[in-house]
């Protein structure tokens, strides 16, 4: 079973344009994985797929062969793992970056496939899908994001008794639900860091207002 080469260029170009759709998003966003990287993927998962389809055809039929036409295809899905893993950076505790990106690669590496496979249909939806949940929903994810953000706050002390008597204080605050506490020391001073839980903006300022007339904390940090 052959293909004729213009069914072959067609499906190749439609990898391109959907790879290049998707990575057009990332790359308005500056990210690791740009407009080139998506075609590249796409382009290359689309061909695996005619490989896969139809490269082994001179075989067919001959004694004791057996071809699986899914069978090299079915490695893309595996071998993207290793382009999205380079996309993703682990920068402290509970703070990712690139795994969108990376999950991206791994969809548009999908569309490849469907596009190599003649699922037009499949691979066309798909790849709007893919924008609107990238570009779309990003506004909304945000605004959901804030509104349940845990709030931090460090304060800076020269004098240990002095840091005590802060821990002491937001401790006992029956008013705020801390979810973690941490005291360091670096040189002379002192570093508290507390992170809290459905702390709206109206207390964090009132919280800040208060340290800041008070002298004893020579600096306070927080996320907004």
């Amino acid at each position: 079973m052959t293909l004729p080469w213009t069914e072959m260029l067609i499906r190749l170009a439609l990898a391109a344009i959907l790879g290049a759709s998707v990575g057009l998003e990332r790359e308005r966003k500056e990210r690791a994985a740009g407009l080139r990287t998506h075609m590249m993927v796409c382009i290359g998962s689309a061909l695996a797929m005619l490989v896969s389809t139809y490269g082994f055809a001179d075989v067919l039929g001959t004694p004791n062969v057996s071809l699986d036409p899914s069978r090299v295809a079915a490695q893309v899905i595996s071998g993207i793992g290793f382009i999205g893993g380079g996309t993703i950076l682990f920068l402290r505790q509970n703070i990712v970056k690139g795994l969108t990106t990376a999950s991206g690669l791994w969809t548009v590496a999908a569309i490849g496939l469907a596009a190599g496979g003649g699922m037009y249909l499949a691979a066309f939806v798909t790849t709007l899908f893919a924008i609107f949940i990238l570009w779309m929903l990003h506004p909304v994810e945000r605004r959901f994001s804030r509104r349940f953000q845990s709030k931090a706050i460090r304060l800076t002390v020269d004098d240990k008794a002095k840091s005590a008597e802060v821990v002491n204080k937001i401790i006992h605050n029956d008013n705020l639900d801390i979810q973690s506490c941490n005291v360091d020391r670096h040189d002379s001073n002192y570093i508290i860091s507390f992170k809290f839980k459905n702390l709206d903006k109206k207390e964090l300022k009132a919280m800040i207002g208060e340290f800041q007339s008070d002298a004893g904390i020579k600096e306070i940090n927080w996320n907004k």
